[in-house]
């Protein structure tokens, strides 16, 4: 099933009020971003924004034997550095790729938007996801001035594994090993990470006993081997595992019904954020589970953060260049 419905250009007209849309239709905002999570929406492709333009299949490195490409989406007639967001599609690592991007639409917000591929734990496995994911982010930068884009201002934005990725790009900026290919000069650092539900301490979400000694688990999968065994990889892929200093600003949205990934993981990357004293935000959405889209009383708190981090402007703003 393919929802090809066009977000409108603000978070704030993305899921309106309740009073201004029908459950159905609200349910169907919401459902789009499940789909999105959970599969990755292979089949659909997101156009360009009335007033934007996309640049498709931009190869940005090379993994053994293909390319790796990203989707970037740049308004119209901007005469200002755009800052960017980093669009990384959720999947379990497993499935999901960069064709359908729901945050496209902010491009009218004056923001460019990269939706970026990267190999899948079929293809590859840990770190590969986080050293694709470092590249592309180079390659904004070392591209910067073709395109038009602000190299001082790259924001990350994932959902579900997409967030443990996003999450990865903003806490371990430092590791050097997962630096690889093209632009080496150039720093794989986010100035900002938004990180729905995501994964952030792989060893206690994979519970039971069962899927702890399997390898076929999508950790397992990732990892290459059963969790169990294999605790000291797990630990590489924790994002709460390498907060310092240097940790950009963090949005983190989860529903406190979730069974896929329960709250206690972005519960863990709030603490450990907060004892680090790194500006967080935690959205808790009572009463939802997995794969959700904001709900109207937190658009106003995800908009001011994208402001104040990386300079998200209003529809009026960004028209009159300001």
């Amino acid at each position: 099933m393919c929802f090809n419905t066009p977000v409108p250009h603000e978070w704030d007209h993305h899921i309106r009020p309740a009073a201004a849309r029908s459950n159905g239709c609200r349910r169907l905002a919401h459902l789009f971003l499940c789909v999105l999570a959970s599969i990755g929406l292979t089949a659909c492709r997101t156009q360009a924004p009335p007033g934007a333009r996309k640049l498709a299949n931009l190869e940005y490195t090379r993994a053994p034997g293909r390319p790796l490409k990203l989707d970037l989406y740049l308004p119209n007639g901007a005469t200002n550095k755009l800052p960017v967001l980093v669009w990384i599609h959720g999947g379990a690592w497993k499935m999901g790729n960069k064709n359908w991007c729901p945050i496209a639409p902010l491009v009218t917000n004056g923001v460019a938007v990269a939706s970026i591929e990267y190999r899948l734990s079929r293809e590859a496995k840990f770190p590969a996801q986080i050293m694709d994911c470092r590249a592309a982010v180079r390659w904004l930068r070392a591209n910067a001035a073709t395109h038009g884009l602000d190299p001082e201002r790259i924001g990350a934005f994932g959902a579900s594994a997409g967030g443990h990725l996003a999450a990865l790009l903003g806490t371990a900026p430092a590791v050097k090993e997962w630096d690889a290919g093209p632009h080496l000069d150039q720093s794989p650092r986010v100035q900002c990470v938004v990180a729905f539900y995501p994964p952030t301490d792989l060893d206690e979400l994979t519970s039971g006993w069962f899927w702890r000694k399997v390898s076929f688990s999508d950790v397992g999968r990732l990892i290459g081997g059963s969790v169990e065994q294999n605790r000291d990889r797990v630990a590489r892929a924790n994002p709460v595992n390498y907060i310092s200093n240097d940790t950009p600003p963090f949005y983190l949205l989860h529903g406190d019904r979730d069974k896929l990934v329960p709250i206690r993981q972005s519960e863990l990357l709030h603490t450990a954020l907060r004892q680090a004293g790194i500006p967080v935000h935690f959205e808790i959405v009572p009463g939802e589970g997995h794969a959700i889209g904001p709900p109207p009383a937190a658009v106003p708190k995800l908009n001011e953060f994208l402001r104040q981090h990386l300079g998200l402007r209003n529809g009026s703003e960004a028209a009159s260049g300001r």
